[in-house]
């Protein structure tokens, strides 16, 4: 201990002398910091997060290679280490003194670098600076011992020069420190999952924008330690006092031991990705991060106000102020400015009533549909459209769950995915049909994920249990006898009472799908939240209509899937010419739904549906009722159906209510506020007010005017991402 503490007193005191060292330990990142600075535009939002971590690792890198490895080359060749070779000592104590002393050294550059960044852009303090600081501490050292052993390998200034630059260039490079991950191609992030210096870069990230502990870094911080440990065995090991001991040139392969670690690491991460899907997160985040101010607009609040010209700030990832008349300058506010002249904001678009399993239409080729990755093209198609956040109420569990992990945490961008889970419903029950379609050896599977069909109250209380535990938005439940030619089994009312009970209980609210008048006034008894359809064969009862009101439960009345079914029914493909389909629909499932819908192979279901009992003309009675009497309204579309394509969908269900005369402000509340509502978010989605989430859609026009101007998209916005929409579908 007393030669370790004598060597790092004359090490930090010979440090102190030295101007290289002075210079890459402080200036040389200095001057990093103001270049990625302006590179980044440090002062919108959280891009200074990102400068910090790329000086950061710079500066450990350089420190490990260039402070440890270059210095104790020159040190040996310039005999100053044959005097201590004298002393009764061994190696270990130089090399840990050397570690501690660049660590020492080191850390006031990291302070410096957030007290800049703090005080010049506005970067919080880091919620874990403890965490921060050992993870820096970690990484200078293990850098230090990498500099050491290439230190201990060569015989001269110049093999450690080249050496060094073979080593430190790719890292620098393949990293991070200079270019963001999220830039590269795929197969080259692959690659970078064997570098060192990335797991430094993912694990401040982490730390710095994330607010992530040791802990949560555990794999980087396990293979620095290890790379640290056998770097300080092997330069022991090797360790020479004078220049004339020279090595063999195999002893260079030495390196390639300490790097094993990595090459391990490296190996589990390209096969797992987790590393990867870490770098997109942290990258989404930092999208997230910008500052804008969204000026000259008329905004829709959301909740029935409208402000006729105003400005939306913007600030990592929230609405931190609207204004009304007059605005400050977008450069005081450090933000980015959209000029909105002639066009309208609006919260997005919310579709409370989605199938994502369920394309909408027939592909040219089943065979080379993959539905997974069809319903990730469904959730990316509704964001392209302006369409915020959805709600699944009856898809496969197991696909909802993935589905709300990618796009949830932002390794996808997409819509906001809520999710009811399976249908409750009975033995041979609407939603039991789909299963017929499907290979005999995959309808178990199917059904296990698809429905539940409780035989008494006491298995459904179990069900919606074990449905609560996987964090479900909602339960839904069917009442629905069909109709002659297609008959369904209907629900005891009583197994589903119980399924409504236990679902409140737990917190959870209830969607009941209806198909007749019956359904609707069973479903608003047995005290649903929203009721799903109404009925489009018979006029709901006044007073049903009344008690919902009274209850607050909320009508959903999709009229876009009775348009479906009977224009599909029809041959009339109308539906698919619209613009905002055609553009997100691929195109065999266009072609091939057209020709389901005129060609001959498809005619005998078309027949069948022709006399299917569907009205749109009782659907939209039913709605002008609710209306009329006060019944909160919400969007859903029933996506998924005929000729109801995923994506524009609330657009069209906007238009259809407007025709059938309910007023479009009523309707952009339904598909905003309401919607929201429905779901359990309206303290951060729904309206554009101070504090919520800035998931935004700007329109060309004013939809108050043109309903049609919702189609017409400027930009979409989502938890203050500027949605880059022509790049959404080329997600890997």
């Amino acid at each position: 201990m007393k030669a370790f503490l004598a060597f790092l007193e004359i090490d930090l005191k010979l440090a102190r002398r030295n101007r290289a060292v002075l210079f890459f330990n402080y200036l040389f990142p200095l001057m990093f910091f103001f270049i990625f600075s302006y590179a980044f535009d440090a002062k919108q939002g959280g891009t200074s997060v990102i400068v910090v971590t790329m000086v950061t690792t710079i500066g450990i890198l350089g420190s490990g290679f260039f402070g440890a490895g270059m210095r104790a080359v020159q040190e040996r060749e310039e005999n100053i280490l044959r005097r201590y070779k004298v002393t009764p000592i061994t190696p270990v104590p130089l090399l840990l003194a050397s570690i501690c002393m660049g660590v020492i050294l080191y850390l006031p550059t990291v302070a410096l670098m957030l007290f800049l960044a703090h005080n010049l852009y506005g970067m919080a303090v880091p919620s874990n600076l403890f965490s921060l600081l050992i993870f820096v501490c970690l990484g200078a050292a293990a850098f230090r011992s990498l500099g050491l052993i290439i230190a201990a390998v060569v015989n001269s200034s110049q093999e450690a020069n080249v050496l060094i630059q073979i080593v430190y260039m790719p890292m620098l490079l393949l990293s991070g420190a200079t270019f963001p991950l999220a830039f590269m191609p795929n197969w080259l992030q692959i690659v970078t999952q064997f570098i060192p210096a990335s797991y430094l870069v993912t694990g401040m990230s982490g730390i710095l924008q994330r607010g992530e502990t040791i802990a949560q870094n555990s794999k980087s911080v396990f293979a620095l330690v290890v790379t640290m440990l056998v770097a300080l065995f092997i330069a022991a090991k090797v360790f020479r006092w004078e220049k004339e001991e020279k090595l063999r040139a195999s002893a260079k392969l030495w390196v390639l031991v300490v790097l094993l670690p990595f090459f391990f690491l490296g190996s589990y991460q390209a096969w797992s990705r987790q590393e990867l899907t870490k770098a997109k997160i942290i990258h989404r985040d930092l999208n997230r991060s910008h500052n804008w101010l969204i000026q000259n607009a008329r905004i829709f609040v959301g909740n029935g106000k409208v402000i006729e010209s105003g400005a939306v700030l913007v600030r990592a990832g929230k609405i931190e102020n609207v204004y009304e008349g007059s605005f400050p300058d977008a450069k005081s506010l450090n933000a980015e400015p959209i000029d909105a002249a002639g066009k309208t904001v609006l919260p997005g678009l919310i579709d409370v009533h989605v199938h994502l399993g369920a394309s909408g239409g027939f592909p040219d080729d089943p065979t080379k549909v993959d539905p997974s990755k069809s319903s990730e093209r469904a959730l990316e198609s509704y964001l392209y459209c302006g369409v915020t956040a959805v709600r699944s109420v009856g898809d496969r569990l197991d696909y909802m769950l993935k589905l709300r992990e990618r796009f949830g945490t932002g390794e996808k961008l997409g819509t906001e995915l809520f999710f009811c889970g399976p249908l409750f419903t009975v033995e041979g029950g609407h939603g039991t049909e789909y299963a017929q379609y499907m290979p005999e050896a995959m309808r178990a599977s199917f059904n296990a994920q698809f429905v539940r069909t409780p035989k008494n109250a006491e298995e459904a209380r179990k069900q919606v249990d074990d449905l609560a535990a996987q964090h479900v938005d909602a339960i839904k439940g069917v009442l629905e006898a069909g109709a002659p030619g297609y008959s369904f089994n209907r629900m005891d009312v009583n197994i589903l009472r119980a399924v409504v009970d236990e679902a409140h209980a737990k917190n959870l609210p209830v969607a009941i799908h209806t198909g007749s008048s019956q359904d609707v006034i069973d479903a608003v008894a047995l005290g649903t939240d929203s009721v799903e359809h109404g009925s489009f064969r018979d006029e709901i009862p006044d007073a049903t209509i009344a008690e919902m009101k009274a209850k607050g439960i909320a009508f959903d009345p999709t009229l876009s899937v009775v348009e479906g079914f009977t224009s599909f029914a029809k041959g009339d493909t109308t539906l698919l010419k619209r613009s905002l389909v055609q553009q997100v629909t691929p195109k065999d499932l266009l072609t091939g739904t057209e020709h389901a819908a005129t060609g001959e192979q498809f005619k005998g279901l078309r027949e069948g549906l022709s006399h299917y009992p569907m009205s749109i003309e009782i659907g939209d009675k039913n709605l002008l009722k609710a209306w009329h009497a006060g019944v909160v309204l919400v969007t859903g579309t029933d996506a998924g159906n005929f000729l109801v394509m995923h994506g524009p969908t609330v657009q069209h269900e906007i238009e259809l209510w407007v025709a059938a005369g309910v007023p479009v402000e009523v309707a952009l509340q339904a598909a905003t506020s309401n919607a929201a509502k429905l779901l359990r978010a309206d303290n951060r989605i729904g309206t554009i007010e101070k504090g919520k989430e800035a998931s935004l859609l700007i329109v060309d026009g004013n939809p108050l005017q043109d309903v049609r101007a919702l189609s017409s998209i400027s930009i979409v916005m989502m938890k203050g991402e500027y949605v880059v929409r022509r790049e959404i579908f080329e997600q890997k």
